[in-house]
């Protein structure tokens, strides 16, 4: 596969490929048809895998990637129950499970954020955020550790944020969350490392993605709080305003070249460690 990838690219005999030993593998992607999710699922494609892409609809750009290696599964990752029947399907569809990727997070249905305040959140608002953002990632573990386990180890792949290591006075509850999140993989990666699961986080800055880009999104929310425009909000407010050393927010395919790689054979020693892709955004910490 990656020598048919090589082939195809141009001026392809004076271009090297890594191999990323993904062939055949099959990944679960949470949240895979938008954003983050989608780009991880479109870059394991590419490298071979098969990807079972978990998501409440599929969405037009995860529908032009249909095929025999992509199963879309529609799943609530809010419903307890959902981790374990998103598994249970990719075992079905392929034989088993290699990779796991705890992408869904966010801003729950019918939230909006940013919240500029801590007491902007009341204890549902709480509640929700913790159940998207940690307990389906929880979960979701849970669910495919055994299967991880049936085929001799694996990797899994959590998407925290850099909030979680510098939180500011917005989103509280956001921040809170994801460091749970972050906590987490570390306590997997040292139970779970002596018996060949990989457990790592990958944290980003401010993602172009529709939760920014959405009408009514974080840029929107924000055009209205500086008295600005959301193209202005995007190309420049926001990076100003969270000191991002590259002037500009991060793309999602950077952001899924970092998580594919970690998912990678190639990462055999990598385990309870945080990955920063946030355009200089934890420089200070």
């Amino acid at each position: 596969m990656a020598e048919d990838r090589q082939k195809a690219a141009p001026g392809w005999r004076n271009v090297r490929v890594m191999d990323l030993e993904l062939d055949g593998k099959v990944a679960v992607v949470t949240g895979g048809s938008r954003g983050i999710g989608l780009a991880t699922t479109r870059t394991l494609l590419a490298e071979g895998a098969r990807v079972v892409a978990a998501s409440r609809r599929p969405g037009p750009e995860l529908e032009r990637l249909a095929g025999p290696d992509l199963l879309h599964v529609a799943a609530d990752l809010m419903d307890p129950a959902a981790p374990a029947a998103v598994l249970a399907a990719a075992v079905r569809h392929f034989g088993g499970v290699d990779v796991l990727v705890n992408n869904v997070g966010g801003p729950p249905p019918g939230a909006t954020l940013p919240r500029f305040s801590f007491m902007a959140a009341d204890d549902a608002d709480w509640q929700a955020m913790f159940e998207l953002n940690l307990f389906s990632a929880v979960r979701t573990v849970r669910a495919a550790v055994p299967c991880l386990l049936e085929r001799g180890g694996g990797a899994v792949v959590n998407v925290s944020t850099g909030s979680a290591r510098a939180p500011g006075a917005m989103n509280a509850d956001y921040a809170a969350a994801k460091a749970g999140l972050t906590v987490l993989t570390k306590a997997l990666s040292e139970e779970y490392a002596p018996q060949g699961i990989r457990v790592n986080t990958v944290s980003p800055g401010p993602v172009r993605t529709p939760w920014w880009t959405d009408d009514g999104g974080a840029a929107d929310v924000l055009a209205a709080a500086f008295g600005s425009d959301r193209d202005s909000v995007l190309t420049t407010v926001a990076p100003e305003a969270m000191r991002l050393s590259t002037g500009r927010m991060v793309d999602p395919q950077e952001v899924a070249d970092v998580i594919v790689l970690l998912a990678s054979p190639r990462s055999a020693s990598t385990t309870g460690a945080d990955f920063a892709v946030d355009a200089g955004f934890l420089k200070q910490t």
